[in-house]
């Protein structure tokens, strides 16, 4: 089976045409899917019209990041699946490099997210966490060359990801209740419970614009991804261990007072409490021995303020 490239798309047709035409010219053959969540901005009609060769899901709603994915690859099944953000331009070895990092004992392959406004630097090598499941950019900000000599991450970015699709599907795909935020974390966790590698590939480079859809500082960013965590939380137990619990209690206090202070709004602190009052309605998971982060609590805050700034 042929591998395919899935990539989500909720009005983005600014930013779309560019990814779609940096797939034209990649080094391997690829099917491309596009899974529209009801765009209203003429999403749909550009990629008929420019883009004939594009499989496109239609899904007439904003279904959500993974469960509009576990849609698209069940409609237009391919192995391995690669999943991409709408914003990115990728190299011509994208695909080429992701397919030839995987080996017989790799689930997962990261991709190299480039920052847009200064492509020397990282913008994401994939996801990793600390014993708080505070989730980071692996090498953000750091210059691109770090990739080549550093370890793997725990699983890909969503915006840049490789998977086989039978763990894919072992799993059970995304998380359909995290609407978008930390999906690829929650992903990542799993897989790597069931046994699951990731390798990272640092050939697969490709430019990002960050947070293109929500903005990287908006009230709705902020509520979307408060409640993603508060429902992490609550899934995976992380505060059924007191010492877990304070040091939790106390970053999550300390990024809320931040969004208050600096940004006006306590949609992230809202956000937290329905994820959380959401979280108890999934099956309870652990992290089974997932590799994470033994980081302190100012290194986890270091490392969230570098991404926020």
């Amino acid at each position: 089976m042929r591998p395919a490239i899935y990539i989500p798309n909720f009005n983005g047709a600014e930013h779309l045409p560019r990814a779609l035409r940096s797939l034209r010219g990649q080094t391997r053959p690829i099917e491309v899917v596009v899974a529209d969540n009801g765009s209203t901005d003429g999403s749909a009609s550009l990629i008929r019209d420019e883009f004939p060769e594009v499989f496109l899901l239609e899904l007439g709603q904003n279904l959500g990041f993974g469960r509009a994915l576990n849609r698209a690859v069940g409609e237009r099944p391919a192995d391995p699946v690669i999943l991409l953000n709408n914003d990115v331009e990728c190299e011509p070895r994208f695909v080429e490099a992701l397919l030839d990092s995987l080996d017989e004992a790799t689930q997962m392959v990261a991709g190299v997210l480039l920052q847009e406004a200064d492509p020397a630097l990282i913008d994401s090598a994939g996801v990793v966490a600390d014993r708080t499941l505070m989730g980071f950019d692996y090498l953000h900000g750091e210059p691109l060359e770090k990739a080549g000599e550093a370890a793997d991450p725990l699983g890909p970015t969503g915006g840049a990801a490789l998977y086989r699709r039978a763990a894919f599907e072992a799993v059970g795909g995304f998380d359909e209740r995290i609407f978008l935020y930390y999906e690829d974390l929650d992903l990542a966790l799993r897989l790597a419970g069931a046994g699951g590698r990731c390798r990272l590939a640092a050939e697969a480079r490709a430019l990002h614009a960050y947070s293109a859809s929500l903005g990287a500082k908006t009230g709705e960013k902020f509520a979307r991804t408060g409640w993603s965590r508060g429902y992490m939380l609550r899934r995976y137990g992380v505060m059924s261990q007191p010492a877990r619990a304070l040091r939790t209690l106390a970053c999550e206090t300390a990024i809320c007072t931040g969004q208050l202070l600096m940004d006006r709004t306590a949609r992230g602190i809202t956000g937290r409490l329905r994820g959380w009052r959401d979280g108890s309605a999934a099956l309870l998971l652990d992290t089974n021995g997932a590799p994470l982060l033994d980081i302190s609590m100012s290194e986890a805050l270091r490392l969230r303020r570098r991404r926020r700034g």
